[in-house]
């Protein structure tokens, strides 16, 4: 059975997360330091919208952490889309979630040493996230999560051209932070990072490999469906003015 959205959210959660997570009235709040919109990103954590006054002291509380004022939106919180809209948000990043089985990535071997499970990261691997703009607030997030998972160096021509993080729980594994060098693209070389990550999730159990990329990431769409990826939802952010 194909994971939903919701579920590809919960595994995002738990393989790529937040330094701090807590609930307050109508939200969950996330503490980011640094690591990016989605673990810094307050959600809904009711069915009905919250007040305007329940928005105002969450804006206060983001505030206090020394974040923007964020929100994720997920497929059925239209209401609350609707709201922030109305107070000024504007959209940012509307992100899609891509899902495929283990098994139809690992029928075609892997060449002999164009990639490579390796944890903790090396140095090489941390010089090429950080070449991509992926720092140490995003290595830590890596670093904190607290399951199964794995980095992968990709090599081609000789020389280390690609890496990539993967998280796994629920039964699902989940790529994240996906760089293949500039000089290394167009050459094959993101595909089989797909398949080596398929291979490690199958080897721990996993039934499905996931993705989650933003939705004007042409070339990442690109690479999931033609390996055979579904689109199965997503999410958007609102930010507010800061």
């Amino acid at each position: 059975m194909t994971p939903d959205a919701a579920t590809l959210l919960r595994v995002c959660e738990a393989t790529w997360p937040a330094a701090r997570t807590f609930d307050e009235g109508p939200f969950t709040f996330r503490e980011g330091r640094g690591g990016g919109k989605r673990v810094s990103a307050t959600t809904l954590n009711q069915a009905a919208p919250p007040r305007d006054e329940d928005r105002q002291r969450a804006e206060e509380r983001m505030a206090a952490m020394g974040q923007p004022p964020l929100f994720q939106l997920r497929p059925g919180e239209e209401a609350f889309d609707q709201q922030l809209a109305a107070a000024g948000y504007e959209i940012v990043d509307p992100t899609e979630a891509h899902v495929i089985e283990t098994a139809r990535l690992t029928d075609i071997p892997i060449p002999r040493v164009t990639t490579f499970c390796i944890w903790e990261p090396l140095a090489i691997m941390i010089d090429l996230w950080a070449a991509a703009g992926i720092g140490p607030a995003r290595l830590a997030v890596m670093e904190r999560a607290q399951c199964p998972k794995t980095a992968i160096l990709g090599r081609i021509e000789d020389s280390p051209g690609a890496c990539a993080y993967v998280g796994l729980a629920d039964g699902i594994a989940m790529l994240h932070a996906l760089e293949v060098t500039p000089g290394k693209r167009r050459k094959g070389l993101a595909r089989w990072m797909v398949r080596q990550a398929a291979v490690w999730a199958q080897s721990q159990g996993a039934t499905h490999l996931a993705a989650l990329c933003t939705r004007d990431n042409a070339p990442a769409h690109a690479l999931y469906h033609g390996l055979g990826f579904e689109k199965v939802g997503g999410y958007h952010y609102r930010r507010g003015a800061t």
